[in-house]
């Protein structure tokens, strides 16, 4: 297969490319060669030269101040050898000032600076930073020596400025174990609170104020003292173990052969359905009342792949599977997540505004209600939050909105105002696979049957029973022979509703399409769905046109999210379309690749792939863009399929990227 570089960035390229070899040649003449630097002399004069907007970063954006040398991309680097040595290019100097940082911080006067490092190529140098860095930057443990940075967001903070862990009342080594903590640190104002035996949804609401973090795992270290199992958050504010995140997390996690920590994020959700009843939107008490997408069966099975297979390894398996099994049928087989078609939709049991969201998000909201009540919209929001004011319409509202919320694609015009009334196709495609999970793990591992702790008998028939009568539901409901793809259904309409959307694909990841449905999603939906930059969440057309009362949505057109990426290259290449599956991921390869070598590193939670641009300014921006001199963390999910998407390249491809050399990297005057 031969993919070239897009035409939009060809013009020049040929001269950037030589214009740069000049300059780098001598370094490369010298392999391995380190030069003495006064690392922090070096970086201020550096972002003396280079920053020219002052935000810390050498980026594309720094322009070129006229009739001086400030900003032209260009910079002599002097060692305390008395050499000098000319680095040129938006990508290398930022390049420099990430290996001055690290220089800098570690707090000597002389520092030896990596010439290897200045000019590595892009591809190997984001590769590198997220297997040696990423990774153990976003890892945390709720303990002892984990709790103060966990204490730290401002997330956890409260009416009476304590800091509050709840812990649930059946795990009481985990009580002992912070009331302990508790006593040997007062300046924490850490307050340890048991959850009641049964957590209702009027209880989680009377939290208003109050809220905190939830314990999770802990475990015996091999000092023999007690350390919390460790998990990876997505970044930025997400500074907690969240549900979807983690599956795709623990792709990256495996492709860099961190199988202990990936197999720690199964252990931790093991932790959460025994003692919480579910997986959790994330471990947070205000996600008490909801879970999200379901893709424990596919965490677990991607781990034992990787475990040694021993007695150890087997008993794990048998554990995890029944967690997973008590998830299908006390979370999403229960009345509030089944619907009168036999299949499933998302659903929270909580009420009103979730208190999650940032302040302002709902003020139009509040706004639209508050005419209707002739009252200010500050004071109508005061009133409804306290139950002073009933709104059954707006009650409605807010149960969609958390559903929403659930779906993990908060938010779209796809789920706004309707996502409680849909079977999705997201969703009941997950739970087939897990239909087909169990049934094919008790098959292939326990012999076709799986005895319980409890006594009860798991059958594969029985399992693959329910995976082939939800299949045939989701074809009479989902599929839409005449488009030649997969819509929600609409309970109230009784319709498919016809919003495309990138989960249209979710079916060829669960492995429920057949060949001539997948051939059809192939030619109807991917033309629709492809953009420059990857696959898109939805198209243009369906989100419609943005105005002052249609805003832009952050889970729409033209926006791509990691997860959709990886959803869709593991679906085709099960399809038999490696190629294609090596195209999409080459797209999306090349967003983030242009982008952190044009913005000092920058990984993003999400990209505008029309544009294959980070800059997006949907609801709440874009987490990852806010850091200086360097990245510490990249963004979770985005991180994870930079790495499994290098493993889907060939050599050619990859080379491709790491000769990307665009020519806005060198300012030409």
């Amino acid at each position: 297969m031969n993919i070239r570089i897009p035409s939009a960035l060809t013009v020049l390229a040929a001269f950037a490319i030589l214009f740069t070899f000049h300059i780098s040649v001598a370094f490369s003449q010298q392999e391995g060669r380190t030069i003495p630097v006064n690392a922090r002399e070096a970086m201020q004069q550096l972002l003396a030269d280079e920053d020219t907007d002052g935000d810390l970063k050498i980026t594309i954006d720094d322009s070129h101040v006229p009739g001086t040398e400030r900003g032209n991309k260009r910079f002599w680097l002097h060692s305390m050898a008395r050499e000098r040595f000319e680095v040129a290019g938006v990508y290398h100097l930022c390049n420099l000032l990430q290996e001055l940082t690290l220089l800098s911080q570690a707090g000597r006067d002389t520092s030896l600076l990596r010439f290897d490092r200045v000019f590595e190529p892009a591809v190997d140098r984001i590769s590198r930073s997220i297997r040696e860095h990423y990774w153990d930057a976003l890892t945390r443990r709720i303990d002892e020596d984990g709790l103060p940075g966990v204490l730290q967001d401002e997330k956890t903070s409260t009416v009476s400025n304590a800091r509050y862990i709840y812990v649930p009342p059946s795990d009481l080594v985990a009580v002992n174990y912070f009331r302990e903590v508790r006593s040997r640190h007062p300046a924490w104002r850490l307050l340890v609170v048991q959850l009641p035996d049964r957590v209702v949804p009027q209880y989680v609401r009377g939290l208003e104020g109050y809220h905190g973090i939830l314990s999770l795992g802990l475990r015996e270290s091999p000092a023999g003292t007690m350390e919390g199992i460790p998990f990876v958050v997505p970044g930025g504010r997400f500074n907690e173990m969240y549900g979807w995140d983690s599956y795709f997390i623990l792709l990256g996690l495996l492709a860099d052969g961190r199988i202990d920590l990936a197999k720690s994020l199964v252990d931790n959700f093991v932790y959460e359905l025994t003692h919480y009843g579910a997986i959790l939107n994330a471990n947070r008490t205000y996600y008490l009342t909801r879970s999200q997408p379901p893709f424990l069966t596919s965490m677990i099975r991607e781990c034992y792949r990787h475990l040694p297979k021993d007695s150890t390894s087997h008993k794990w398996l048998r554990t995890a599977l029944a967690a997973a099994i008590q998830e299908y049928k006390m979370v999403w087989m229960q009345p509030q997540r089944r619907t009168a078609i036999g299949l499933n939709r998302y659903f929270d049991s909580g009420s009103g505004p979730p208190p999650e969201v940032e302040p302002g998000h709902f003020d139009d909201t509040f706004r639209r209600y508050a005419a209707k009540h002739r009252m200010t919209p500050a004071a109508f929001e005061r009133a409804y939050r306290s139950g002073r004011i009933k709104d059954p319409e707006l009650d409605r509202y807010f149960v969609h909105d958390r559903a929403m919320r659930e779906s993990g694609h908060d938010t779209s015009y796809r789920l706004i105002n309707q996502c409680a009334d849909l079977a999705t196709v997201d969703l009941n495609a997950l739970l087939y696979r897990i239909e087909r999970d169990i049934a094919e793990v008790i098959e292939q591992e326990f012999g076709g049957s799986l005895t319980l702790s409890d006594g009860k008998t798991e059958r594969s028939t029985t399992w693959s029973e329910r995976a082939e009568e939800r299949k045939k539901l989701i074809n009479q409901y989902l599929w839409d022979p005449g488009r030649g793809m997969f819509f929600d259904y609409s309970l109230p309409a009784m319709r498919r509703t016809g919003y495309v959307s990138a989960t249209t694909l979710y079916p060829l990841w669960a492995r429920l399409a057949t060949p001539e449905q997948a051939a059809h999603l192939v030619s109807t939906a991917l033309p629709l769905l492809e953009a420059p930059g990857g696959i898109l969440s939805s198209t243009e057309s369906s989100r419609g046109p943005i105005s002052e009362v249609h805003p832009l949505r952050q889970w729409d057109y033209p926006h791509g999210w990691a997860p959709h990426q990886m959803l869709v290259w593991q679906g085709l290449a099960r399809y038999g379309m490696g190629e294609l599956a090596q195209r999409l991921a080459y797209r999306w390869l090349f967003t983030i690749t242009l982008n952190a070598t044009l913005y000092n590193g920058t990984i993003t939670e999400k990209y505008d792939v029309a544009r294959r641009s980070h800059e997006v300014f949907a609801e709440y921006g874009n987490v990852g863009t806010k850091f200086s001199y360097i990245t510490r963390e990249g963004f979770g999910w985005t991180n994870a399929s930079f790495q499994v998407g290098r493993s889907l390249l060939t050599p050619d491809l990859l080379e491709q990227l790491n000769n990307l050399i665009p020519p806005e990297w060198i300012f030409l005057p």
